[in-house]
């Protein structure tokens, strides 16, 4: 079976984690990685491809709105 790779993006640590420990019992799911930021969410967005984004809407200098038109 094809795992579904996953990246969280949220600007609270607690958030990720929460999710991420949500996400680990997850036997279709593999966890990617972790954004702190829009910026760094762009940049592992287009690195790694993931099939599935957890992306925070409202966070600081770049919101998920504007993460999801910078990468299209």
């Amino acid at each position: 079976m094809k795992k579904i790779r996953t990246l969280i993006v949220d600007d609270e640590p607690l958030a990720r984690e929460r999710l991420g420990g949500l996400l680990a019992g997850e036997t279709d799911i593999e966890l990617i990685g972790q954004s702190r930021d829009g910026e760094e969410a762009v940049t592992a967005i287009q690195d790694h491809s993931p099939d599935l984004v957890f992306l925070d809407v409202q966070m600081p200098q770049m919101n998920g709105f504007e993460v999801i038109e910078a990468v299209g």
